[in-house]
C-alpha cells in the first residue's frame, strides 16, 4: 500500500528569510494602530520574519503620533517609519517603501481595515513553493467572507481588470487588490511612474512584460469601508486607471 502524505509549509525547513510589509499611510491617525496589531499578531510560515515600513505620505491629522506611540510600546515589531514632506499620493508612498525594503518578499497593505494579514500566509504559500514570483489576492474568488457594499464600483473594478487582461494577455479577475506580493528583486527592478492609483495597472502591466515571470492569484476576504468611514478612491481614480493600462499595456508594446 501506497500511504499519500501532506506536509504544511510550516513543516518546511528554509533558511531565515524576510517578508517587507509596506504600509502606505494617509489620514489613518484612527486605525493605524488596529492594523499594526493585526500584523503583529499573524505568524508567518516559511519561518519568515516581518520587516514593517509605513510611508506616511504627509497626513494632515495625527498620523504621525500614532504611529510614534505605537513604536514605542511595541519595540518589537520592527517598524522602520518614512515620510513624505508634501503629499505625493499612494503609488508615490508605495515607490517610496518599495525602494526601502530589504526582505526577500513585498506585499502591500493598506493601513485601513479593508484586508486582514491573517491571510498573508495565503500569498506566501505558492512563491515558497517555488512555483511564483508575484501572487495577487483576488476578492473576487474563493469562499472568503466580503462584505456587500457598491454595485457601480464591483462593475468597474470588473471592466478594469478585463481591459487589462486585455491589454497583458492575462487572466486576473482582480489586478486593483491591495494585496500583491512580490520577489522582492522583481518588483524593484521595475521603473515605476504612477503616483497615485495608477499604480495598480501600471504595476500589473509591468510584471506581465517580465520574461518568464510567474503570476499567481488567490481568494481573500474583503472588509471594504465606505465613504464615511474613509474610503478615498473615486471615479476620477477610474478614468486614471484606464489611461493607465492603455499606456503601460497596450501603447507601451508599440
Amino acid at each position: 500500500m501506497i500511504s499519500a502524505s501532506t506536509s504544511s509549509l510550516s513543516d518546511i525547513q528554509v533558511p531565515p528569510r524576510t517578508l517587507s510589509i509596506v504600509i502606505p499611510a494617509y489620514n489613518e491617525a484612527t486605525t493605524i494602530h488596529l492594523i499594526l496589531d493585526r500584523v503583529k499578531a499573524v505568524e508567518l510560515v516559511g519561518n519568515l520574519s516581518k520587516e514593517v515600513i509605513i510611508v506616511n505620505d504627509y497626513s494632515r491629522d495625527h498620523t504621525e503620533e500614532a504611529i510614534e506611540r505605537y513604536q514605542a510600546a511595541n519595540p518589537d515589531l520592527p517598524i522602520r517609519y518614512l515620510k513624505h514632506t508634501v503629499n505625493q499620493g499612494k503609488g508615490a508612498a508605495l515607490h517610496t517603501g518599495i525602494r526601502e525594503a530589504t526582505g526577500d518578499y513585498i506585499i502591500i497593505q493598506d493601513a485601513d481595515l479593508e484586508y486582514d494579514p491573517e491571510e498573508y500566509n495565503l500569498l506566501l504559500n505558492p512563491v515558497l513553493r517555488g512555483v511564483a514570483d508575484v501572487v495577487y489576492g483576488s476578492r473576487f474568488m474563493g469562499g472568503n467572507p466580503h462584505r456587500i457594499l457598491f454595485f457601480w464600483h464591483s462593475i468597474g473594478n470588473y471592466w478594469l481588470t478585463m481591459l487589462s487582461n486585455m491589454c497583458t494577455n492575462l487572466n486576473l479577475t482582480d489586478m486593483e487588490t491591495c494585496y500583491k506580493l512580490f520577489r522582492r528583486d522583481l518588483i524593484q527592478g521595475l521603473r515605476l511612474e504612477e503616483k497615485r492609483f495608477g499604480f495598480e495597472p501600471e504595476v500589473t502591466a509591468k510584471v506581465a512584460q517580465v520574461p518568464n515571470v510567474r503570476i499567481y492569484e488567490v481568494g481573500i476576504s474583503y472588509y471594504g469601508r465606505t465613504y464615511a468611514e474613509g474610503k478615498k478612491i473615486g471615479w476620477r481614480d477610474g478614468f486614471r486607471a484606464i489611461y493607465c493600462i492603455l499606456k503601460y499595456g497596450l501603447f507601451a508594446k508599440h
